[in-house]
């Protein structure tokens, strides 16, 4: 079982399904309403503990209802704690989530206490990354707290894992201390300033990134399924055919299960299979949290290909 280590954003989903999103100014009568927890780094560390991997999460919670439940919801799922920080300043964050018919998503974050994961509260988590065998880092926390993760792991030899999401502008030096960068097609369109409509788009893209640096390049292409992009291997793996019913934390859980093939030692295409298989199973059950299968799942599916 490979070392883990999760540094990112824990928030809380409040989540409406609707039969469309609601155009400006208007507004619409939901159906189902659900809370889950959510955010990008919590969802990868829970995704990640489920499907049999040694996490660690570092990460800041609001002291309130919201984080208590989210750090319970954690530890539930298997993941160490001793690094989430409960902040007496900042309220927990906190994610509104549209799902439509078509299991497309519509999100507006408030962040809260994830604005407040500092530079020194990585470093105090140093004894750990130094132990890991990957750190998956997002962009749902300040920039320069990714930065100095990255420069910490790079320091003990640890492979970074960044999936750099919500879509944003990264620095060449952040880049360059990547093992892996896995954006979906938008995130690419916006790191690169190409056009990712396809696979051979991606394909370009991906050579363009790893010019700047970067080792290995995994973008991820919806029902296109995702094209590898490596020292050693350019390969694009299928999606899996399901109905899909909300696809809010699928990226995610790709990335967790990502990190866990790696760790166990599968190759990047073996290791995208198993994401692929994991997020398939996802897509397919609402919530972000809730949606992650177990390994028993995602071993079953892969057996039936």
């Amino acid at each position: 079982m490979g070392k883990i280590v999760v540094i990112g954003s824990a928030n809380t989903d409040l989540v409406v399904q609707v039969l469309r999103m609601p155009a400006p100014g208007e507004t619409i009568l939901g159906g189902k309403f659900m809370t889950a927890a959510g955010g990008k780094g919590a969802n990868q560390a829970v995704a990640a503990a489920r499907l049999g991997g040694k996490v660690t999460f570092v990460a800041r919670v609001g002291n309130d209802t919201f984080g208590e439940e989210s750090l319970a919801g954690y530890v539930a799922a298997g993941v160490d704690v001793r690094h989430v920080v409960r902040d007496a300043e900042a309220a927990s964050g906190v994610a509104l989530i549209c799902v439509d018919a078509a299991a497309e998503n519509s999100i507006v974050v408030a962040p809260g206490a994830n604005d407040r994961l500092s530079v020194e509260d990585v470093e105090r988590a140093e004894a750990e990354i130094a132990a890991a065998d990957f750190v998956v880092l997002q962009l749902e926390v300040p920039i320069s707290t990714v930065c100095r993760a990255a420069e910490v792991a790079q320091a003990h030899g640890v492979k970074v894992i960044l999936n750099p999401a919500p879509a944003a502008e990264v620095p060449d030096e952040l880049l360059r201390r990547c093992y892996l960068l896995t954006p979906n097609r938008n995130e690419c369109a916006r790191l690169t300033g190409l056009p990712v409509n396809n696979a051979a788009d991606a394909k370009h893209a991906a050579d363009a990134l790893r010019r700047r640096g970067v080792r290995n390049v995994v973008v991820t292409l919806g029902s296109e399924g995702s094209l590898i992009c490596g020292e050693t291997v350019c390969e694009r793996v299928a999606a899996r055919r399901v109905e899909a019913v909300d696809t809010t934390a699928a990226g995610d859980v790709y990335n967790g299960a990502l990190a866990v093939a790696l760790s166990e030692g599968r190759s990047l295409v073996e290791a995208a299979r198993f994401a692929t298989a994991a997020s398939a199973i996802a897509v397919t059950r609402m919530g972000a949290q809730t949606s992650v299968p177990t390994r028993a799942e995602v071993e079953a599916l892969l057996v039936e290909a």
